[in-house]
């Protein structure tokens, strides 16, 4: 039996948000002794373990839940664990293409502005909506 501190050190997770994710419904309501503070068994630990993991590659709380449900399910099968990951891995690789586009255009204005004492800045054009190499607006 461990008290939160303790948790919250085993896991690298804050008390805040052990409470959190007990809240939540992520992990089981832990035993409370006699005096009413939380005591943890080693279930927790490996539940709150999962879901510091889980966040970390960028699951949801609710993704996390169904991890936790599929981890503690003697009959899951590892085809739905996979697909999760799956789902998950195709939702970064998006992003991923979202902000390499957002790079290349941070990159143009970056290469594009003289960052000068002058007042004209093709930036601000740009996000105006005029077009920078041309006198016509886009």
């Amino acid at each position: 039996m461990m008290n939160i501190s303790e948790v919250a050190k085993k896991t690298g997770l804050t008390a805040k948000s052990i409470r959190l994710y007990e809240d939540k419904g992520l992990i089981k309501p832990p035993l409370r002794s006699d005096n009413g503070y939380r005591t943890y068994q080693q279930t927790h630990i490996d539940d709150l373990l999962l879901i510091a993991r889980c966040k970390r590659v960028g699951f949801s709380l609710d993704e996390c839940k169904a991890m936790i449900n599929l981890a503690n399910d003697p009959q899951r099968q590892s085809m739905a664990v996979k697909e999760r990951a799956q789902q998950k891995l195709e939702q970064v690789t998006k992003k991923l293409q979202e902000l390499q586009l957002v790079q290349q255009q941070l990159q143009e204005w970056v290469n594009e502005c003289p960052g000068d004492e002058n007042s004209e800045c093709p930036i601000i054009e740009d996000l105006k909506g005029h077009c920078c190499h041309c006198n016509t607006e886009s």
